[in-house]
Parts: C-alpha cells; sequence; structure tokens
C-alpha cells in the first residue's frame, strides 16, 4: 500500500475543519514532517490565520509515533481536543486506514478528588477532619458551589474542572482538590479505582497524541518523575510563552502564612519538642519578614540566613517525624499526614535551596497588599534546563506566531538554550527556524504608527500630551480601541481621564469584569473601547469591525528594578554580551509583536496600530523593535493617522458595523 501523500492529506483536513488552505500551512506541515523524520529540532512563526495547529497535526498524525502537544492557553488546548483532532482524525481516516487515539492531561489539582469530595478536607484549626458541606451555609456562595460540585461529581466522566460550566471560585475547589504531594495515591486511596486524576494519566498512556500544558511539561522536565507517557515528538504551540512558564514552574517562594499552615498541620502528628521547634522557626522567620523591604538579596541578609536555616532544619526533623509516628486518634490519619508533610516538604525545599545560595538563583523580597511579604527564588535562567530536557530525547517543534525577534530565531532560540542557527558541535541540538509568513497583506490592511512627536516617557512621570493624543485617536476611530498599557495603573488613569474626556464612548477597564465577559461587551459593540495590561496583550481574538486601532502606551520594557529581568540583564553582561538587547529588548519586542497581532485576525480586518512612544522611532534599539513587528506600512504623520482612522470608520458605518 503506498504512503498517502502531505499534501492530500492536510487537504483532507482542512476541508473537514471548513477552512481554507494556506501556501504557509502546507510549507510549515511539510517542514514539520522533515523534522520528525531527521529526529531534529523546528522553531516555526506562524502568522495569525494560518491554520497552524493542523499545520503540525497532520504532519505528527500521519507519522505514527507518539506525540504530545503543549500549549500555553486552556482555549487552545479545548479547540485542539474539541474541534481540531476529532475532525483530523475523521479526516484522515479513509487515508490513514488508522484512527489515532488523544487525550487530554493535566496537573492533578485540575481533576475533581473523590478523597476530598466524600471525606472532608483535613482542617487546620482543629483536629481531625472539617466538612465543608457541613459547616459553608447552603445560602452562601462557597455553600452552593460545593453542593455544585457534589451533583456535578456525579454526571461528570472526567472530574476535569474546566468541564464545569460555570465555574467555581478557586476557595470552593481547593476543598475538592488536591496536588500531587497531597494525594494518597491510587493504591492506598478508598477512592483510587474511581480517581478522576488517574484514569486521565491511563486515557493519556493509550493514546497517540496527548494535549497538555506547558506547566505539566515543565514539571515532567523538572522534577524527573516522569508524568506524560513515552512519546517521540514534541510539539509546542504558543511557545513564546514557555521559558516564563517553566521559570513559574521552577520558582519557589515563602510566605508566613503558608510556614504557619505548615506548622498547624503538622503539630498534631508529631511530638511536642519537634512542633516546638518548627513553632519557633515560624516565628523567627515571621519577624524577618515583617521588616522585608521590595528588592533582590545579592547576598541573603545576616537575619534572613539565620530564620531560613532554622526552619530548614526544623521542617527536616518534621518530616522525619511524620514519617516515623503514627496517630490512630487522628480521623483519616493517612490524609492528614499526607497533606501535613505536603506543607512541611515545600517549607523545607524552599528554604534548604536559599540558604545553599547557587549562583544560579535569583533571591528577592516581594511586598503584596492583600498576603504581606514573601520571599522567592528563581533560576536567573532556564535555557539549560530546556536543553538538557526537552531537545536530548525526542524530536521538537516550537510554533507560534511570534518567535523571530529583530528579523532572526536567535534570540528566542538562546532562550530555549538553543546555539545560534546553524552552529554545529557534539552536544549541540540540531535545529532551524523557518517563518512561513500570515496569509494577511499586512501592508495594505494596517498601518504602524509612531507619536514621534510626544515626550518619552519617563518613570511616574506625568503624560499629559500622551492622553490628549490617545483621545484625538480615539474619536478619529469611533471608538473600536484597544488600549494595551505597560501597567495597569496607567490604564487605570487613562480610563478615569477619558471616561471624562469622551463620554460618548464607553471605556471598559480589565478586572471590573472577567476577562471574557469584557471581550465578549468589546467585541458586540463598535463604539465600545477596552483598556487592560499584559493578559490583553495576548489574549484578545476580535476580528472584524469592533478592534480597528489597537494603542500601545510605550514600550513594554521590564521595570528596571524587576529582580530576575535585573539579575538576567546582569548576567549577560558580565558574560560579555548585551544585556539590555538580550533581555530587555527581546522581552519588548516579544510583548510588542504580541500585542499588534490583536488588530488583523481576519482578511477582511483594517485598522492602525499606534504606539505613543517616541523612542521606537528615535532610539537605536527602535529598528530591532520594528523588525520584530507584522509589515505594517509605516508613519509618523499624525494627521494622515486621523484621516485614515476616519476612513476606517466611516467605511465601516457604511457596512453596517
Amino acid at each position: 500500500m503506498t504512503k498517502p501523500s502531505l499534501p492530500d492529506l492536510l487537504h483532507a483536513a482542512v476541508s473537514a475543519v471548513g477552512g481554507t488552505e494556506r501556501p504557509g500551512q502546507v510549507t510549515m506541515a511539510e517542514a514539520v514532517a522533515e523534522a520528525i523524520d531527521d529526529n531534529s529540532h523546528l522553531l516555526v512563526q506562524a502568522g495569525t490565520g494560518t491554520g497552524k495547529s493542523l499545520g503540525y497535526l497532520v504532519p505528527a498524525l500521519a507519522q505514527g509515533e507518539r506525540v504530545v502537544v503543549a500549549t500555553a492557553t486552556l482555549a487552545l488546548q479545548r479547540q485542539l481536543v474539541e474541534r481540531d483532532l476529532p475532525r483530523t482524525v475523521d479526516a484522515l481516516h479513509p487515508q490513514l486506514r488508522r484512527r489515532p487515539q488523544f487525550a487530554m492531561l493535566k496537573g492533578r489539582s485540575n481533576y475533581l478528588c473523590l478523597h476530598r469530595l466524600h471525606e472532608g478536607v483535613p482542617q487546620d484549626e482543629e483536629d481531625g477532619l472539617f466538612d465543608p458541606f457541613e459547616a459553608a451555609a447552603p445560602t452562601s456562595k462557597l455553600g452552593q458551589d460545593l453542593l455544585r460540585l457534589r451533583d456535578w461529581s456525579d454526571e461528570t466522566e472526567t472530574g476535569d474542572r474546566d468541564d464545569l460550566t460555570p465555574g467555581v471560585s478557586d476557595k470552593a475547589w481547593a476543598q475538592v482538590s488536591v496536588s500531587s504531594r497531597e494525594c494518597l495515591g491510587a493504591s492506598k486511596c478508598a477512592y483510587g479505582a474511581e480517581c478522576f486524576a488517574e484514569a486521565a494519566r491511563e486515557r493519556a498512556k493509550l493514546a497517540d497524541v496527548v494535549v497538555t500544558n506547558h506547566a505539566l511539561l515543565a514539571i515532567d522536565a523538572i522534577e524527573g518523575a516522569p508524568v506524560l507517557p513515552q512519546h517521540e515528538v514534541l510539539i509546542v504551540d504558543e511557545a513564546h510563552e514557555l521559558v516564563s512558564r517553566v521559570t513559574g514552574v521552577a520558582t519557589g517562594e515563602l510566605t508566613p502564612g503558608q510556614v504557619n499552615r505548615a506548622v498547624r498541620r503538622s503539630s498534631k502528628l508529631v511530638d511536642e519538642k519537634v512542633a516546638d521547634q518548627l513553632q519557633t522557626a515560624a516565628e523567627g522567620f515571621e519577624r524577618v519578614m515583617e521588616l522585608a523591604l521590595p528588592g533582590r538579596l545579592e547576598e541573603i541578609p545576616e537575619d534572613l540566613g539565620y530564620a531560613l536555616m532554622a526552619l530548614r532544619d526544623a521542617a527536616r526533623a518534621a518530616i522525619t517525624a511524620l514519617g516515623s509516628t503514627r496517630d490512630r486518634s487522628v480521623q483519616d490519619e493517612d490524609a492528614v499526614r499526607k497533606q501535613a508533610m505536603a506543607s512541611v516538604e515545600t517549607v523545607h525545599g524552599v528554604a534548604e535551596r536559599i540558604t545553599q545560595g547557587s549562583e544560579y538563583d535569583v533571591v528577592w523580597y516581594e511586598r503584596h497588599d492583600r498576603f504581606g511579604a514573601s520571599v522567592r527564588v528563581a533560576p536567573l535562567t532556564v535555557s539549560g534546563l530546556l536543553r538538557e530536557k526537552l531537545f536530548t530525547e525526542r524530536s521538537v517543534v516550537l510554533a507560534s506566531a511570534t518567535l523571530k525577534l529583530g528579523g532572526d530565531f536567535n534570540g528566542v532560540g538562546a532562550s530555549l538554550g538553543l546555539a545560534p542557527e546553524g552552529t554545529t558541535g557534539d552536544d549541540l541540538p540540531v535545529w532551524k527556524g523557518i517563518d512561513v509568513g500570515s496569509p494577511f497583506d499586512y501592508p495594505k490592511q494596517g498601518i504602524l504608527y509612531v507619536a514621534k512627536h510626544l515626550s518619552p516617557p519617563r518613570r511616574d512621570g506625568d503624560r499629559g500630551d500622551m492622553l490628549d493624543e490617545l483621545t484625538e485617536l480615539m474619536q478619529s476611530a469611533g471608538g473600536r480601541t484597544l488600549g494595551l498599557f505597560s501597567s495597569m495603573r496607567a490604564a487605570q488613569l487613562a480610563a478615569e481621564e477619558l471616561r471624562t474626556r469622551v463620554p460618548e464612548l464607553p471605556i471598559l477597564l480589565q478586572g471590573e469584569d472577567t476577562l471574557g465577559e469584557l471581550i465578549k461587551n468589546f467585541a458586540a459593540d463598535p463604539k465600545t473601547c477596552l483598556f487592560g495590561t499584559l493578559s490583553l496583550w495576548q489574549g484578545v481574538d476580535v476580528p472584524g469591525a469592533s478592534c480597528q486601532l489597537v494603542v500601545m502606551d510605550k514600550i513594554p520594557f521590564p521595570r528596571p528594578d524587576d529582580p530576575l529581568m535585573s539579575a538576567r540583564q546582569k548576567a549577560v553582561e558580565e558574560a560579555g554580551g548585551n544585556g539590555f538587547m538580550a533581555v530587555a529588548a527581546t522581552h519588548a519586542a516579544l510583548l510588542m509583536a504580541q500585542g499588534a497581532g490583536r488588530l488583523v485576525r481576519a482578511t477582511g480586518d483594517r485598522g492602525v496600530v499606534a504606539v505613543l512612544d517616541p523612542r521606537l522611532a528615535t532610539a537605536r534599539y527602535g529598528s530591532y523593535l520594528k523588525a520584530s513587528l507584522p509589515d505594517f506600512w509605516y508613519t509618523t504623520d499624525r494627521n494622515q493617522v486621523r484621516k485614515s482612522l476616519a476612513a476606517i470608520d466611516a467605511a465601516s458605518k457604511a457596512a453596517g458595523a
């Protein structure tokens, strides 16, 4: 039997999902197939509208080995499992003569825990068990959520939190879920045979395609205990997010509240001497944290060092005691002990990591209005970890609409632990980068406008001229504006001011409703504008006339006092590189490329990306940032832009939008 050709398979799949075949999609599918065949690695930039998920799914399904697909967002996971994979599998079945199985796998805390649901939660403040269903008044929001979860547990097949609609609060979910450290294990749990998380793992073991998230991929790489089934091909979609997600998983944190919780959970299971030692250490740590000022700790202060060593030693003693004692008077002792052990192990792990003081870690204090002070530790870089854990065992394809920064893939490649493209050496992963373009005609569909006449933004400086410019642009556009701000404070100030200046244009502000509701309301009314910060830079997909002006208040460099970014910048400089370009400019370029990508989401879209920061036109690094953006028609002429926006607005109104 002759092997079906890739173009034929792709054509069948595209027809099945009701899409249109794009040249870029064909190029991408061929490159993915080649990387899998060669057991090499591929970075592929595929612009919005390319149909990149089919561009990697079709060649991956065709090669017949097990594939893991990791995405950053829940929306894409759902799209893959509920729409793209079922249709693609059906479409390819006649030619492949097989029907690949697929499954979704997430971290354990995403699944309902039947033990928690039926036996209750080990309670911190009291002995024994606490039944949230008894304690939460049925009329309260928490009580209603818990009753709904109990009903849902009888009908759900997956136990996956994301399948519950409408959702419940984090507080309610915490009552019915466990982390992997708190889990009793299927063999010891009375509900092990029915466990939703175990069932998801079993489905993943049998599947040809496993869809997961970046966080679980990071845990799989970092913790050494395999969470994902053995696989020959790894596809990382939304790959521009991978480094920050892996960094997040590799970051440790200690707060006085968290330490006190470990004390409460373990004290009833260990002898008085061990409990007192941990209590004393917790009090010492709390005293130090009361005086903590935000910022990086290049050296560990003496008082913090002593407090952490006391915590580390007390936590180690508690872990030993928890493992060797038994107390049958404690109801559901195994669950209580497991939860206590998880809390104390976390405290021990972070305290030990900071006191050991690796040159590859960055330590800092953080202060939160609601939760108080914390001490945090994160890896200076995850590139070595990714090179060693990601690129050695299998072929890896990394896909995103934004991987090519400043004209090449080397910046993103370096953050992933890859040497510059084309470099050869014994231990160096072989990779190539391709940009398959976009089906959109960017120079005709969009304008990049830089407000060169404005004064450069200064930290905490007054930006009255920027607000004047923003007002005029929004009025010319007739609303239809997505405002992307570098900080929440800037978004709030702009929203307050413009609600007064242009009351005829409704302004929605991130934080005033759920993101989903805000985006829905923004899309529903062309006059409405939406202002916000980081998650809007990459989470908004509003094709059509509701989004015809995307405004960035300033170039989104990391804050100068960001401990991790400034440490990374300094490390590059000490190694003889350009820290600003490698860290700050790369960070800004990635966000700006994502932000500018909000404008053109369909072939009929027209509009303007306005950057209200003259440095994009005047600074030396401006050309690097511009080269990272879609190839829009470029201007600094404010009158030209107002006319263009007014014309686009008039055309949309004439078309009834």
